[in-house]
């Protein structure tokens, strides 16, 4: 289906839906990035509550502005992902460790179960799975402070 062939709105709980242009309505429509680490602008598409892709977008902003906001919304809440700021404190170098951080929403606490919970993304750039389930973002391991650089360095 083309990008220029529907409609996005939300429904009274919030959910996403998608109008196609023959007027058929897709309640709960999911946003879902291709290649949400090396391209996340590029490749997504909008998929029915089923699990059935309904519309391929080549690029995000080629979408019109109210569309582009709606699905960005979306996927700030799906792809929920903490930056670490600073790393204050790690239990011990062995795994598994608990790791005390600042991020861009405040201090925390997680469990590191292994050292491959700690992916690579290139140009500096790491993400960081908890043994919870959370995974948190490291932008630049070159901007962080020299302590954290240190303890992270034990794990890479």
């Amino acid at each position: 289906m083309s990008t220029q062939t529907f409609t996005l709105g939300r429904d009274s709980h919030g959910r996403l839906t998608l109008t196609t242009s023959d007027g058929t309505q897709h309640e709960g429509v999911v946003p879902v990035r291709a290649f949400p680490i090396s391209a996340p602008d590029d490749g997504l598409s909008l998929v029915s509550s089923d699990g059935h892709e309904l519309v391929w977008i080549d690029r995000l902003e080629a979408l019109a502005a109210d569309q582009r906001t709606l699905i960005s919304e979306d996927l700030a809440l799906r792809e929920f992902t903490p930056t670490i700021q600073r790393i204050t404190d790690v239990s011990t170098f062995a795994t598994p460790s608990t790791w005390s951080v600042d991020t861009d929403r405040g201090p925390t606490t997680f469990v590191l179960k292994t050292e491959d919970d700690i992916r690579r993304l290139g140009g500096g750039r790491l993400l960081i799975a908890s043994g919870q389930g959370m995974q948190f973002g490291v932008p630049q391991v070159a901007d962080l402070d020299r302590h954290s650089r240190k303890l992270l360095e034990r794990f890479l």
